[in-house]
């Protein structure tokens, strides 16, 4: 069985762990400290428990069998022997620099890394190391372990080979492979935080609440959720991240970061995990 390391205990990183160990993977969960590495065994404890009673039965295994399978740690050098790498790390330059020196420095070298960013170009990530053929985009959606599918980048120097791995690992824990080409935002997320955005300055101008915004979409275009909800789940934080990624790229002021969004974040109001964004949670 292949060995998987996943980078960043978040709520990305937590989801793509939980998939894994579920699909019988031993998995190596790395975050920068302990307190983050606690709460997310925890958190994917509950997950466990709580996807069992949402499949209606189905099973999702047994919550300590999962967790057997995961090893949490703040080690990189434990990423030796992985066969795959699925990074995770905030939407911040700096901060991915940092960890693809690394990764490229420990991994071995037909190691694939899977970059699951939200709007960085796999290409510029790429070129942060000496295996760029071996790097491709792979964007999970939240929670990812109730989702069918992976939007997959393929960056400019991404082997097909790379891209045939992939579609095998991600088909062995269940989910579809859509393959796209790399620009930043890629499909997904050039998309949806275009909604999302605009949704922000729609409760801002005091057209409509956040509750009047989302029923629209739900009610009137059957979305699962609408663009608040969605944002709230993301993290305000990681959208304001993304929206100042795109408009950095594009220079396009349709991705401008809506003042109300921005405002929200300096507040501590980031949504789900924070207990409060456009609605509140317990």
């Amino acid at each position: 069985m292949k060995k998987i390391g996943v980078i960043g205990a978040g709520v990305m990183g937590k989801g793509v762990a939980q998939a894994f160990a579920q699909s019988g993977y031993p998995v190596v969960l790395i975050d920068i400290c302990e307190n983050i590495l606690s709460k997310a065994r925890e958190e994917i404890y509950n997950n466990v428990r709580f996807q069992r009673l949402f499949q209606g039965g189905k099973s999702a295994g047994d919550p300590d069998d999962v967790l057997s399978r995961i090893q949490l740690s703040t080690d990189y050098e434990l990423l030796a022997d992985a066969d795959y790498v699925v990074e995770n790390v905030t939407e911040q330059w700096e901060s991915k620099k940092e960890v693809y020196h690394k990764l490229d420095r420990i991994c071995a070298d037909e190691c694939v890394i899977l970059a699951n960013t939200s709007c960085i170009s796999i290409t510029k990530i790429a070129a942060l190391t000496k295996r760029p053929s071996l790097i491709a985009g792979a964007h999970f959606m939240n929670p990812v372990p109730m989702k069918p599918a992976v939007e997959v980048i393929r960056g400019y120097h991404t082997a097909e080979w790379t891209i045939e791995q992939i579609k095998d690992l991600l088909l062995s824990i269940g989910k579809e492979t859509i393959v796209v080409n790399d620009y930043p935002g890629f499909v997904s997320n050039r998309i949806s935080h275009l909604f999302m955005n605009e949704a922000a300055f729609v409760v801002q101008d005091q057209i409509a609440s956040p509750q009047e915004v989302d029923e629209i979409f739900k009610k009137c275009y059957s979305h699962a959720m609408g663009p608040l909800e969605t944002a709230d789940l993301i993290g305000l934080d990681t959208v304001v991240q993304s929206l100042d990624v795109l408009y950095e790229s594009y220079q396009d002021s349709k991705f401008r970061c809506c003042p109300l969004l921005r405002k929200m974040v300096e507040a501590g109001l980031c949504g789900r995990k924070s207990g409060q964004g456009f609605y509140t949670y317990q």
